[in-house]
């Protein structure tokens, strides 16, 4: 088995201890920095959906916070352990553990299990939504992240992290990312692919996210979303959070209260909620769509949101319309 390094700073000065025993043929890797011992400490609810990009750092002051300085862990199927000198550099916790999957027999393993469960702050980074939905969805890993949320205590994701997070999953299975062109020009092309019944948190649910909005100019792919949520029958009224690259919303569970945070050279901090007023009127495969006067709410740092009332303040309303696929603004601008 491969060896990970398990590390433990202490007065500023890193020291090495025992080598860890890797996890590779188990189907996962495996590091921590900080206290090895597992600490139990009070926690409180929080949601964090970034939208991808740099990470904002407040996500992790205030994850740990929540967190009461415990145990913080960051799951993810790909990249590295990065994260760790990062975020306990921010979150003032006993440790900082990374697990990156490398197949869906980790989702059964007691050790994976159990770092999830006795965790006080959890973090879904990002890669592709796709193994997440493959690798977690009807596991005990899927169980463990309901469980956390439950307590309450501190979850969030970044990107493909934060796609997950709602009840209704862009679950990306084509292998290759929807564009707002294919969306709007075909509500039914090989790459909307959506995905429902994977996490249960009630704050998100009967909701779908999307992330790196202007970045990747995907508002047009998150009204197809709602179209096909609509039209399919699984809501009656579709909700969508959308988010820009590093630009992160914080959501109080308990009261559904929300608040934008960013890295502080980004220039467009912004997070979209997004309305439909009854079903689209034309919804067909192979042909544009059409579906009128969705609402926007658009937020930045100091705006809030009311995600029970769907209400904002400090923001900016707008309607969005797809007409013949063509997506149109009544304030001019789509963002």
């Amino acid at each position: 088995m491969r060896a990970t390094v398990m590390s433990i700073i202490v007065s500023s000065v890193l020291l090495l201890i025992a080598p860890i025993e890797a996890s590779a043929a188990h189907g996962y890797d495996y590091s921590i920095v900080g206290n090895p011992a597992d600490v139990t400490t009070p926690t409180q609810g929080l949601l964090v959906l970034q939208g991808g990009g740099t990470d904002v750092d407040e996500n992790f002051v205030r994850m740990g916070r929540a967190g009461g300085g415990g145990d913080f862990v960051v799951i993810r199927a790909s990249g590295t352990d990065a994260y760790n000198p990062y975020i306990y550099s921010l979150c003032g916790c006993d440790s900082v553990e990374t697990i990156v999957f490398k197949n869906r027999n980790a989702a059964y393993d007691e050790f994976v299990i159990s770092r999830i469960t006795r965790a006080e702050a959890l973090f879904l980074a990002g890669g592709d939504q796709a193994d997440y939905v493959n690798e977690w969805k009807n596991t005990p890993v899927e169980a463990a992240i309901n469980a956390h949320a439950r307590k309450p205590a501190p979850l969030g994701g970044t990107s493909a992290g934060m796609a997950v997070l709602s009840e209704f999953v862009y679950s990306a299975m084509s292998g290759s990312s929807l564009t707002s062109a294919e969306g709007l020009a075909d509500p039914f092309a090989r790459d909307l692919t959506l995905d429902r019944d994977f996490l249960a948190l009630p704050t998100l649910n009967a909701k779908i996210t999307d992330q790196h909005l202007i970045e990747r100019d995907r508002i047009g792919r998150t009204v197809a979303f709602l179209a096909r949520l609509v039209h399919d029958g699984w809501t009656t009224t579709g909700l969508a959070i959308a988010a820009d690259r590093e630009t992160a919303l914080h959501v109080d569970p308990a009261t559904g209260t929300a608040e934008v945070f960013s890295t502080p050279t980004h220039t467009t901090p912004y997070v979209y909620f997004l309305k439909t007023p009854g079903p689209p009127e034309v919804c067909n495969p192979k042909t544009p769509l059409t579906y009128r006067n969705i609402s926007v709410y658009r937020i930045a740092p100091g705006g809030s949101f009311d995600l029970n009332a769907w209400k904002g303040k400090q923001g900016i309303s707008y309607t969005l319309s797809a007409e013949n696929g063509v997506l149109v603004s009544s304030r001019g601008d789509i963002y």
